[in-house]
């Protein structure tokens, strides 16, 4: 045992060390950092790996810890400490960050220790929750306060945030993990809101808010440090308020809950009073003041009675007193008193409540086949979303979904199981779907392009029509405004707007078709591996670049055809070529479009892949417009004769079904 100790030691020591721009970031601003080449540095691979050793044999993590600033010393105490699990905890965002931050990881690094350290640290937070829902400070349980049911800090709401995020969005897929690990983050998350609905505290009756800490057994507020006693808190309220606002199709529990404590917040809040921070010459606080002054935005105490919500201040010696003035520098400076957070509670409050108002008054008369949704309220439901979540799963028939003039500022999606779904717009001009998630903004490493749609697509025999959808990132990267991942889809008189890879197509021997689209980007602004057919299609090119980066798979009759399009371009732009191959087989064809001067005569280009000038077949066939030079097209591309024509009709490519003709 002794010798393998001195071997890590001498290996730890051995080791590079963590510099550049990882330095440059606190544990909590590191985490959360969206700096795009951040996570791709290889400096991050060691913090990774600190952050494995932090991590104890159970699968949480101790708090207060920097993993970009261990000695080497240290890493060889803490591969000794790992097994004993003292100090596993949730509290100041302990294992909440490091599993963030693994996922980030991994995503740039595809190490298989990082995904296997979050699946670990997934089973530790739920492992630690009480049967009641809720989740106390340390796991293995620590005698004393701990054992309460922890808010402080937001400690409890940033664990439910993440089990979320886990089994409700995309942000972790591509981990992996297991559905009956989602389905166990589902079940915590459910039995975390119960348990929030049950500690909810009644004031005569009334309910009101939360205490930073509540009792196991009793759920009743309780005392934490001396200066920490039961009370309702300001500043912990705000963000279980907000966690219950965020959750789609709320029970009358919720309802009422989100309700009462929004009343209470008007009714706790200090209005025309601020405070004043004095600094010394190094920045440090040395004085906080309390001072009367009209028009200031309300704030609220960390710690308000429970019986008159009247905001109290306590020394270590525990006992309260009702002005900041009268507790010692050290308490008084060193601590968070007041707090502006149930502010961003009531500026949603109003929306919200009109939303869940309207949902509460319809659910009863929703047709789960024929839906109807409004900006402006005369729908069923606000946002698209929410009606294709409340749609049927593998229906019987058809569900159709009516999407009324507005812009609709969401990320959707159309699952697997909403097969033979119809979305209709009410005008493509004015029924405009957007969002703005970009490849550095997802920052999930190689693969973060296909977290980045607007609208994506997987549920077979999908209709959309009269809508715009955009991705309005800007020019910053791969940005995906429609993905496609479905069989038979059909996209009719929509306009897809965004730059680079606009539209995803894709779905080995999936067939899609576009009919009456407008289509616009910069570089590879059509890719994917789908059959898809374009048919009396606009296709415009923003900037000098390529239209089309098919990866056909091997052994696929078709890639991508465009029948009837006009292929169009500002003034500026001059050098567009038809397409290049993202995979070695990429197919791509041409058929009765007119091409503008944009597209360069050489027309195709190989992407430095001299295999694919053999393996893939790009064609082109009676096209029309100053773009069309055929006997300048490269050489190892194809111009089509008359009796290969009917190889290329839409029912050909389609298949024999009538799924396409859907109106």
């Amino acid at each position: 045992m002794v010798r393998n100790i001195v071997l890590f030691m001498l290996i730890l020591i051995a080791g590079t060390t963590v510099h550049g721009q990882v330095l440059d970031h606190s544990w909590g601003e590191l985490v959360n950092s969206n700096e795009p080449n951040l996570y791709a540095s290889p400096e991050i691979l060691e913090v990774a790996d600190n952050v494995l050793l932090l991590q104890k044999e159970i699968g949480g993590w101790p708090k207060n810890k920097q993993p970009q600033n261990i000695t080497a010393k240290e890493k060889v105490q803490l591969h000794i400490d790992k097994n004993d699990n003292v100090g596993a905890t949730i509290d100041n965002g302990a294992t909440t960050l490091e599993m963030i931050f693994l996922a980030k990881v991994y995503a740039h690094h595809n190490h298989e220790r990082y995904r296997i350290a979050f699946i670990k640290g997934l089973e530790y937070l739920i492992q630690a929750q009480y049967e009641n829902g809720g989740w106390p400070q340390f796991y293995p349980l620590r005698k004393g306060y701990y054992t309460h049911i922890t808010y402080n800090d937001d400690a409890m709401v940033n664990v439910m945030n993440l089990l979320r995020d886990i089994y409700e969005t995309q942000k972790y897929d591509h981990l992996n993990i297991s559905a009956a690990l989602k389905n166990a983050a589902k079940n915590a998350f459910d039995k975390g809101v119960q348990c929030i609905l049950k500690t909810q505290y009644k004031q005569n009756g009334v309910l009101t808010a939360w205490c930073a800490q509540h009792d196991v057994e009793t759920y009743a507020p309780a005392k934490a440090r001396a200066y920490e006693l039961p009370s309702l808190s300001g500043k912990e309220s705000a963000k279980i308020v907000l966690l219950l606002m965020s959750i789609k199709n709320p029970s009358e529990e919720i309802i009422n809950s989100v309700t009462a404590a929004s009343n209470w917040f008007k009714k706790a809040q200090i209005t025309d009073t601020r405070v004043e921070r004095i600094y010394n010459s190094d920045g440090k606080v040395i004085d906080k003041k309390v001072i009367a002054e009209h028009n200031v935005k309300p704030i609220w105490g960390r710690f308000m009675n429970l019986d008159d919500n009247r905001a109290f201040f306590c020394d270590r010696d525990g006992i309260k007193k009702y002005s900041l003035s009268e507790i010692g520098d050290e308490r008084r400076n060193g601590y968070r008193w007041y707090t502006d957070e149930p502010q961003e509670v009531l500026d949603e409050f109003s929306q919200w409540q009109k939303n869940v108002t309207i949902k509460r008054t319809k659910v009863n008369k929703i047709d789960i086949y024929n839906m109807t949704v409004a900006k402006d309220g005369s729908g069923d439901f606000f946002d698209l979303q929410s009606a294709i979540n409340a749609a049927k799963g593998f229906p019987d028939k058809s569900v159709t979904i009516l999407l009324k003039n507005g812009i609709y500022n969401e990320k959707v999606k159309v699952y697997e199981w909403n097969t033979n779904m119809r979305i209709i717009g009410e005008s493509t001009e004015n029924t405009i779907i957007t969002f703005d998630d970009h490849f550095n903004k997802i920052n999930l490493g190689r693969n973060s392009t296909f977290h980045t749609p607007t609208f994506s697509i997987e549920g077979n025999d999908f209709y959309l029509t009269n809508v715009t959808l955009k991705n309005t990132a800007g020019e910053v990267g791969q940005a995906i405004a429609l993905a496609v991942h479905a069989n038979r889809v059909k996209i009719e008189n929509c306009r897809i707007m965004g730059n680079q890879d606009t539209v995803y197509v894709t779905g080995e021997g999936y067939v899609q078709y576009f009919k009456n689209c407008y289509i616009e980007g910069t570089t590879d602004f059509i890719f994917g591996q789908a059959t898809a057919f374009f048919e009396d299609c606009i296709i415009h090119s923003k900037k000098n670049s390529y239209i089309t980066a098919a990866s056909t798979p091997k052994g696929i009759a078709y890639g991508f055809v465009f029948k009837n399009c006009r292929l169009t371009a500002p003034k500026e732009v001059t050098q567009v070529y038809l397409g290049r191959p993202w995979r070695t087989h990429a197919k791509t064809v041409f058929l009765n479009c007119e091409m503008g001067s944009h597209i360069v005569p050489k027309g195709w280009d190989n992407w430095s892949n001299k295999e694919a000038e053999e393996q893939s077949f790009y064609a082109e066939y009676n096209n029309t417009g100053p773009g069309y030079i055929p006997k300048q097209r490269v050489e190892w591309s194809y111009q089509l004769g008359p009796n290969m024509i009917k190889e290329y009709e839409r029912k050909t490519i389609l298949g024999n079904s009538l799924w396409f003709q859907i109106d």
